[in-house]
Order: structure tokens, then C-alpha cells, then sequence
């Protein structure tokens, strides 16, 4: 998924093999290399990558190694890291975390001159002090660019600044076949439909994903991983662990069942929003309901349409309960706070207000005290100008909230024959819900609830906890040695 990072990686690892083969066209390979990207990213790995290929020394070293409670020790450590550098070359010295001491200078409550600005002024100059040709190449990796000082940043010292971005779609794919390579999947996983449901996700996430859910199958005794694992995992990577043991009074269930069901239906009777994937009422995290879908694509760009049709399914829970029980509940806080965020971008940023046209309000402050910390989004406009953005928001989420509940009038026997299969069945995937949108009934079965004696009490965590004190009964306590003190 990160196909131009590697390119631009490749003529690193050439130079390293052969490095007579740029010198004598007079080219001068990047002094240093910037991987800037989101956590989990790959960064780190991608260094890993780039000095096994080119089979030369790795040195490796956190930011936050250089920075100890003794003045100069930073200053020391960059010395002899790039000495090291030169005595071994050609090699790679890596960097990671740059950020804990290349920050701004500066930008502290205690005075211009401390520890960490005298090590990032050392480091200016030992990346200033070597040539090219010596063969010592400098890797760092950061997930906050916006934070570095700009001397750090200037040709000579990074020449190369490469994002490494999160994964798009067939990145996902690949990630995942690489995660599943030693793990038997039953026939019936889509590796591909799993990539579609995890936007977003980083090579990390992916990881975890299928960890948890070989973690989910053996807790069952499985032979093979199936569909049902990867979707439980991706749930609790998502949303956390199920809270089946928490108690819902009947009303509250069924307030549910209908709140998901108008979600559900909006969704599938609108042109413009993805394919309903899942809706259930099992409890996850904070929420008592889901409603879940399966992009086609990865979204790059919204369209007005998109954007209305997305904010009148975040409206569909609220009317379907006041439609129902001629009330409405809290239960629609992060529906209402969704669609006014969605319509306030509209007005505000992307400039898809008919009545505001094409303008931008209010602009991100740029470099701020204490190093750029606490960035606020700055007013520009006017008190009658907020007045019309508040009026056009409301006008939005109003209309389509009008838009929604025509809608689910129109189609309240298929609103009602969902809610009251999520009742009975808890969770249904797109195709029942398409199912039951053409008047037709599910038939599955049921899972039995595990047997239990009438008075028995279940306390797993004493068991386990006496497993875990069985395995041990034979082990010593390490005796734990002084550390030395670190030059």
C-alpha cells in the first residue's frame, strides 16, 4: 500500500550498492531521508527494510535516547553516533521519534537554552559536517512534521521528506494476506470485503485485527479462522468488547432495535451512502446499538448529495423512535453532534452552502507558543455573518431531518419487521436487511446458551487465576541486577 515510499527508498539502497554509479554523473544522494506518516504506519520497518536490502551496518537509536538528566550528555551521544557512522561506513544511522528533540527552538517556558535544544544544535551540525561520498546515510521517522524546526528540515540536512501513508484499499488486501499467510482461513473469509470495512486502517490495526481474531477461534476451539472471527475482531478492535452481561430494561432494548432499524433503512433508501453492512443491538463500548457500513471504495471526496444523504441517515434513529413511541431519547447525542459537524463543514469549509456560495469561515492559527501546541481555529467573519452559518446549519439538518421521516412513514411496515428481527435475532448482516426491505421472513438458528447448573456460580477469573498459579508453581522470582548507568 505504500508503493511511491518505496520507490523513492529504492535509489537509497542503490546508492548504498554502488554508489560510484551516481557520483560520477555528479549526483549527490539525499544526505537524509524524512519518513513522516500516521503511528503504525510502518515507518520503523521501512528503515529495517532498507538496511537489510542494501546488507550495510544499521545504527538505531530513539530521540528520546539522546536526552538525559545530565547537561551535555545529548550533545555527547549525537558525537559519537555519527562517528560510529563514519567508521562503519557506508551505512544507515536511523532516528526514530525525531520529534522528542528536533521541536522547534525556542518555544519553551524555560529560556532559549535547554538540554534538548542543545542536543537538536549538535545534530544541525554533525548532518552539516559529513559529505555525501563518505556513505552514511540519515533515516528519520516522526508522526508530527508540523512540529520540527526548520532548520531540521532544509535541503542539505532532509533533502528527501517521503509520507508514508495509511493503506488504501488493495494496500489493506496485501497487508492482510501478508498477516494471514501462516493462519488457516475457512473458504468463506473475503479477505477483500474485510479490506473494504476497515477504512482507515494502518498496517498496525491490521495486524491486531487478525491477531484477535486467531485469538477469538482458538477461545472457541476452532480449526480455521471464518467470517464470523474476523467480523467479532473487527467489532472489538472498533468498538471494544461486547457488554452482553450489562442490563437493558425490554424498553430499552426495543428503543434500540427501532433507532438502529431507522438508521438501517435511511441508509439502504438513499442513493448516495454505502451498502448496509451489519445493524445490531448487542452493546460495544459506549454505544447500545450499531449500524454499520461497507464502503465500495475508499472516499477521497464528498459530494453535496453524499454529504445529505449522510446526514439524513444520521437522523433516521431519532425519528424512527419518535415514531414508534412518540418520544425521543438522548440516545441520538452522537447522531445530532455528527450531522451538525457534517453540515457546519458544509457552510464553513467546502463551500456547498447555496446561500453562503463558495467561502471559507474561520482559518486555522498558524505557529502559536509553546511549540505549536494548542493550534485553535481563529474567527474571521462577522456577527451577522455567524448568525446566517448558524441559520443555513440548522436549515440543512432540518430539511434533511424532514427528508428522513418522510421516508420512514412511507415505509414504516419494513421499518417495524426490522426492529422486530433485531429483537429476536440481535444481529442482522445487509442481506437479511434487504430481505426483510421485500417483505421477506429470516430463517436461521439459533446458537444454545451454554449449560449451567441452577446454582452454580461462574467465576472465570479465580480459574484462570489458579491455572495461571499452577503453571507457575515450579518458576523462582528473577533476582533483578543494578543497572548501569548510562554515559
Amino acid at each position: 500500500g505504500i508503493d511511491e515510499a518505496k520507490e523513492e527508498l529504492e535509489e537509497i539502497i542503490a546508492f548504498l550498492k554502488d554508489p560510484k554509479k551516481f557520483t560520477k554523473l555528479g549526483g549527490r544522494i539525499p544526505k537524509g531521508v524524512l519518513l513522516m506518516g500516521s503511528p503504525g504506519t510502518g515507518k520503523t520497518l521501512l528503515a529495517r527494510a532498507i538496511a537489510g536490502e542494501a546488507g550495510v551496518p544499521f545504527f538505531s537509536i530513539s530521540g528520546s535516547d539522546f536526552v538525559e538528566m545530565f547537561v551535555g550528555v545529548g550533545a555527547s551521544r549525537v558525537r559519537d553516533l555519527f562517528e560510529q557512522g563514519k567508521k562503519h561506513a557506508p551505512c544507515i544511522i536511523f532516528i526514530d521519534e525525531i520529534d522528542a528533540v528536533g521541536r522547534h527552538r525556542g518555544a519553551g517556558l524555560g529560556g532559549g537554552h535547554d538540554e534538548r535544544e542543545q542536543t537538536l544544535n549538535q545534530l544541525l551540525v554533525e548532518m552539516d559536517g559529513f559529505e555525501s561520498n563518505e556513505g552514511v546515510i540519515l533515516i528519520a521517522a516522526t508522526n508530527r512534521p508540523d512540529v520540527l524546526d526548520p532548520a531540521l528540515l532544509r535541503p542539505g540536512r532532509f533533502d528527501r521528506r517521503i509520507v508514508v501513508p495509511r493503506p488504501d484499499v488493495k494496500g489493506r488486501e496485501g497487508i492482510l494476506k501478508v498477516h494471514t499467510r501462516k493462519t488457516p482461513l475457512s473458504p468463506e473469509v473475503d479477505l477483500d470485503a474485510i479490506a473494504r470495512g476497515t477504512p482507515g486502517f494502518c498496517g498496525a490495526d491490521l495486524e491486531n485485527l487478525v491477531n484477535e481474531a486467531a485469538l477469538i477461534a482458538a477461545r472457541k476451539s476452532k480449526e480455521r479462522l471464518d467470517k464470523g472471527d474476523f467480523e467479532f475482531a473487527k467489532d472489538k478492535v472498533m468498538m471494544g468488547a461486547e457488554r452482553r452481561s450489562m442490563i437493558i430494561s425490554e424498553k430499552d432494548k426495543k428503543i434500540t432495535a427501532w433507532h438502529e432499524a431507522g438508521h438501517a433503512l435511511v441508509a439502504r433508501l438513499t442513493e448516495h451512502n454505502d451498502p448496509v453492512h451489519k445493524v445490531t443491538i448487542i452493546p460495544r463500548g459506549p454505544a447500545l446499538g450499531l449500524t454499520q457500513m461497507l464502503p465500495k471504495e475508499d472516499r477521497l471526496n464528498w459530494n453535496r448529495r453524499s454529504v445529505l444523504d449522510r446526514i439524513a441517515m444520521s437522523m433516521g434513529g431519532r425519528i424512527a423512535e419518535e415514531l414508534e413511541f412518540n418520544e425521543i431519547t438522548s440516545g441520538a447525542k452522537s447522531d445530532i453532534e455528527h450531522a451538525t459537524k457534517f453540515a457546519r463543514s458544509m457552510v464553513c469549509e467546502w463551500g456547498m452552502s447555496e446561500k453562503l456560495g463558495p467561502l471559507a469561515f474561520g482559518e486555522e492559527e498558524g505557529e502559536v507558543f509553546l511549540g505549536r501546541e494548542f493550534a485553535q481555529r481563529s474567527r474571521n467573519f462577522s456577527e451577522a455573518t455567524a448568525i446566517e452559518i448558524d441559520a443555513e446549519v440548522r436549515k440543512i439538518v432540518t430539511e434533511q431531518y424532514s427528508r428522513a421521516k418522510l421516508l420512514l412513514m412511507e415505509n414504516k411496515p419494513a421499518l417495524d419487521r426490522i426492529a422486530a428481527a433485531l429483537l429476536e435475532w440481535e444481529t442482522l448482516d445487509g442481506e437479511e436487511v434487504e430481505l426483510l426491505l421485500r417483505g421477506g421472513t429470516i430463517n436461521k438458528s439459533k446458537p444454545p446458551p451454554p449449560a449451567q447448573k441452577p446454582n452454580e456460580v461462574r467465576r472465570p477469573e479465580v480459574k484462570e487465576k489458579s491455572k495461571i498459579l499452577d503453571a507457575l508453581g515450579g518458576l523462582t522470582a528473577p533476582v533483578p541486577k543494578p543497572e548501569a548507568g548510562k554515559a
